[in-house]
């Protein structure tokens, strides 16, 4: 049975927010209630660094997209201090479920509950926690994860081991569960067992801190294009100064309300390249299949973009409905590929394109590749998915140990492009500029 401040504490976060649709609050996965409902994926979670441990006792909270009045906007990473000794922070997840995106709300307990699978980063992997432990009524961190800067702690240990039987992989930096290229991971007997537990809401700091991003325009997914100007924090008193400064030199208007809640990037693109990888992922689709649904993905999106070149960044009517038509064409073609009597036993190989593929749907999703980009990455993906193919035929179904190093290395290449796409300035403005220089962003990290 899920406590009464369970209940309180998601209707008062959706009372934060105006979603699209305000569900009757309901039970959901793992004995978690949901409060708000929308039709519109999260953009995938930023790559940041953990800012320094303020004091010891302080337990890390990891970042997360909420939703309000604007869209979604990024509630910074932040430190913070648990209700009491013993607590730990189950961190709240978006999940897919019914055609719409749920929000579970994050909540402080005795055990680390379900949160979607979803790869925090920095203790957080997917399942459970460990960036320390409460031993004794005092909190141990674990030194292989939480960054001290200069605080002197004694309670630390290291243990590397747990980090890898509880990181879940998400090289797309996925930031909901379930549905078309969200992550699977449903939840163990021993996380709905921990999410049925006696649980206490978020604190006073937390919720202040939710409120001040949601008033920094420079937290908007529709100003940021999922970079956002604070990713992190040292602790709330710091962010707070910050965002108060933000909201002061550019408050949130009501041009940024009525673009927020339409801020759904590429979405048609994404879901077309992410149904694509999750057929690579599966053995349903060939290579040579995925090389030409691929090739018609780079098409349209190069289509895409030179409409929108034509027209000052937006797409006519009669342009809206000629992609979309094509888009339905592609669809079919996708659907056909992986339902037809071809198909392989997935490998290396396979999975190198699968989640080349489900990158550029990531940067689709989120808005840091433009269709323009997206052309370009599909376009030479389709060539090493044809490649592989012609290779295969070639050699009886199987690629030479020089064959897969040559496809490697081509990846490799294709990889890094996505990545510069995925970082350069084509497809954001620049933030505000904060009082306090944000945590800088490394690569590998929340």
């Amino acid at each position: 049975m899920v406590s009464l401040t369970s209940v309180r504490r998601i209707l008062f976060a959706a009372a934060l927010a105006v979603p699209v649709v305000a569900l009757p609050v309901a039970q959901a996965h793992a004995g978690v209630f949901v409060g708000v409902s929308i039709g519109i994926a999260p953009p995938a979670l930023p790559v940041y660094v953990q800012p320094p441990l303020p004091a010891p006792g302080y337990l890390w909270t990891p970042g997360y997209w909420a939703y309000g009045d604007a869209g979604y906007y990024w509630v910074p990473g932040v430190w913070v201090q648990p209700p009491s000794a013993g607590l730990l922070w189950t961190p709240g997840y978006w999940g897919f479920a019914g055609g719409m995106y749920g929000w579970h709300g994050g909540y402080w307990g005795p055990h680390v509950g379900y949160y979607g699978g979803v790869n925090y980063g920095f203790g957080f992997g997917g399942v459970g926690f460990f960036g320390g432990e409460w031993r004794g009524g005092v909190f141990a961190y674990n030194g292989a994860v939480a960054n001290f800067g200069g605080v002197h702690v004694t309670n630390v240990y290291v243990d590397r081991n747990v980090i890898v039987h509880n990181t879940i992989v998400n090289p797309g930096h996925v930031a909901f569960s379930g549905g078309p290229g969200g992550i699977n991971h449903p939840p163990s007997p021993d996380e709905q067992r921990f999410s049925n537990e006696h649980h206490m809401e978020p604190t006073a700091n937390q919720m202040q801190h939710q409120n001040f991003a949601a008033q920094d325009r420079g937290q908007l997914a529709s100003v940021n294009h999922g970079r956002p100007g604070t990713p992190a924090a040292s602790n709330v008193g710091a962010y707070h100064q910050v965002a108060q400064q933000h909201a002061s030199a550019q408050p949130i208007s009501s041009a940024d309300r009525t673009a927020g809640k339409a801020y759904a990037p590429n979405a048609r693109e994404a879901n077309q390249d992410q149904r694509i990888a999750n057929g690579e992922r599966s053995g349903q689709m060939t290579s040579g299949e995925a090389s030409r649904a691929t090739a018609t993905q780079s098409r349209i999106d190069s289509q895409t973009a030179a409409d929108r070149a034509a027209n000052g960044g937006k797409l006519t009517g009669q342009e809206h409905q000629q992609i979309n038509q094509e888009q339905n064409h592609a669809s079919q073609q996708i659907y056909n590929d992986n339902h037809n009597a071809n198909s392989v036993k997935p490998n290396e190989v396979d999975q190198r394109e699968a989640n080349q593929q489900q990158r550029t749907a990531q940067g689709l999703r989120s808005g840091q590749e433009t269709s323009a980009e997206a052309a370009r990455t599909n376009a030479n993906q389709a060539r090493v998915d044809q490649q592989v193919h012609n290779e295969r035929t070639a050699n009886g179904g199987a690629l030479t140990q020089q064959q897969k190093q040559q496809v490697n290395h081509e990846e490799n290449q294709n990889s890094r492009q996505i990545a510069n796409q995925k970082h350069n300035a084509a497809s954001r403005p620049a933030p505000p500029k904060a009082a306090h220089p944000a945590p800088a962003e490394r690569e590998g990290k929340r």
